[in-house]
C-alpha cells in the first residue's frame, strides 16, 4: 500500500508518498502551469476525491490570479482547465479570491468548493467547471458575514451530513469566518444557522444565531461535530448538530485553528492550541497537540516525538487531517514548514518534512 500526503504551502504545492508512513519521500514544488513561477503559488486548499483519485488544489499567483488546477497521476502532472473554473455571475458583483476548502459529493464526479469571499461552488465533472450554489449566496444573513482575520471564506464543507445520526444525500453542513455554522436539508435549496451554543465574544450579543468566527468543524465517523471556534472548543451529538457543548476545560488555550476527529472513534479528537487571538504562538513556545479519549471530557497532551525546546510554528485550519486507514495515520503541518506524521493510531510523531513555506493545508489518503 502507497500513502500519499498532498501539502500546500505559501510557496508551492509539495508530495510525500510511502510504503510504510515512516520512511517519506517529499517532492516538489510541483509546477502547476508552463510558467517558472507558476510552482511558486499559495496552495489554500487540496483534496483528493476519493473515488477517482483525481487530486484538486486551489492556488492563486500574484501574477496569474486564483485558479484551479488537478492531476490524474498522483501529482505528477498538473493540468488547468481552458476556462475559469471558478467565477461568480456578474450580476454578484463579486470577485473570486480562492478556494479554502474542497469536498465531494455522494454523486460521482461532484466537487464542491468553499470560496472567499463567503461562498459555496458545486462541480458535476470532477472540478472542470463550477456553479454558484445560489440560495446559499442569496442567504439574508450574508450582509452580516464580515471577513475575520484571515478572510471571509468558507472552510469546511460536510457533504450529506447534519450531525449524529442526521446523515442524508440531500444533507450538508458548512461553516465560515465569520458567519458561524449553516446546514442545509435539500440539498441547498434552503439553509439555517447551527450555532446555538457557540460564543462570539467580540460582538454585543455573545451567543447570537449567526455571526460566529468559526475556524474549524470535524466529523466523526457517527456524526458527531468536534468545533475550534475563534475563542473555544464545542461539541454536538444532537441530531442536527444545531447545539454545541463547550469542551474547552482542560486545553492550555481555547483558541487555534484546526481540529480532526478520529475517522473510527466518535469520542476521540485532536486539536492544536495556539496562545491567544494576539499571540499566534504554541502556548509555552512548545508544539503541543491535545486529545481527547471522551468526547472532550478530558484532554492530554501528546507530544512524544514533537520538538521539546522552543518552538514557534502553529497549525492552521486545514493543515492538519487522517489518512482514514483501518489503523490511522494523523498528519500537520506548521507556519515554520515542518509536516508532523504519527501512524500508531496517533501516539507518536515523527517528521515527514521540515523547511517547507508556511504550510497552509494537509491531505493524506492511500493510493
Amino acid at each position: 500500500m502507497t500513502y500519499l500526503l498532498v501539502i500546500g504551502t505559501r510557496k508551492g504545492l509539495f508530495t510525500a508518498s510511502s510504503e510504510d508512513r515512516r520512511a517519506w519521500e517529499v517532492t516538489g514544488p510541483h509546477r502547476l502551469d508552463t510558467a517558472d513561477y507558476a510552482s511558486m503559488s499559495s496552495v489554500y486548499a487540496v483534496g483528493v476525491d476519493p473515488r477517482s483519485g483525481r487530486i484538486l488544489a486551489g492556488a492563486e499567483s500574484s501574477h496569474f490570479g486564483p485558479s484551479v488546477w488537478y492531476s490524474d497521476d498522483n501529482g505528477a502532472s498538473w493540468h488547468e482547465p481552458d476556462t475559469a473554473p471558478i467565477a461568480f455571475p456578474e450580476d454578484t458583483n463579486a470577485s473570486f479570491t480562492r478556494v479554502w476548502q474542497f469536498a465531494f459529493g455522494p454523486e460521482p464526479d461532484t466537487v464542491y468548493a468553499g470560496v472567499e469571499p463567503h461562498a459555496l461552488f458545486r462541480s458535476t465533472d470532477g472540478g472542470l467547471s463550477f456553479r454558484l450554489v445560489r440560495p446559499l449566496w442569496d442567504h439574508p444573513h450574508r450582509a452580516d458575514w464580515f471577513p475575520g482575520a484571515g478572510g471571509g471564506a468558507i472552510h469546511t464543507i460536510l457533504p450529506g451530513l447534519l450531525g449524529s445520526n442526521g446523515r442524508s444525500p440531500e444533507a450538508m453542513t458548512v461553516a465560515m469566518s465569520t458567519g458561524g455554522v449553516y446546514q442545509t436539508r435539500d440539498a441547498g435549496a434552503t439553509w439555517t444557522p447551527a450555532n446555538k451554543g457557540v460564543s462570539a465574544v467580540f460582538l454585543p450579543d455573545e451567543e447570537p444565531e449567526y455571526g460566529q468566527c468559526v475556524h474549524k468543524v470535524a466529523a466523526a465517523p457517527n456524526g458527531v461535530l468536534y468545533l475550534q471556534n475563534h475563542h473555544g472548543v464545542y461539541r454536538s451529538a444532537d441530531p442536527a448538530g444545531e447545539g454545541w457543548t463547550s469542551i474547552e476545560k482542560g486545553l492550555p488555550s481555547n483558541f487555534g485553528f484546526a481540529v480532526v476527529a478520529h475517522p473510527g472513534r466518535p469520542e476521540t479528537a485532536f486539536t492544536f492550541p495556539v496562545l491567544s487571538q494576539e499571540v499566534h504562538l504554541p502556548p509555552d513556545n512548545r508544539l503541543g497537540v491535545y486529545r481527547t479519549d471522551d468526547g472532550g471530557d478530558s484532554w492530554r497532551p501528546v507530544t512524544e516525538g514533537l520538538p521539546q525546546g522552543p518552538y514557534f510554528g502553529i497549525v492552521l485550519r486545514d493543515a492538519a487531517c487522517t489518512d482514514g486507514a483501518d489503523v490511522p495515520g494523523f498528519y500537520f503541518g506548521t507556519r515554520t514548514g515542518d509536516v508532523y506524521a504519527a501512524t500508531d493510531d496517533g501516539k507518536r510523531w515523527h517528521q515527514v518534512a521540515a523547511h517547507l513555506p508556511d504550510v497552509l493545508c494537509v491531505r493524506a489518503v492511500e493510493v
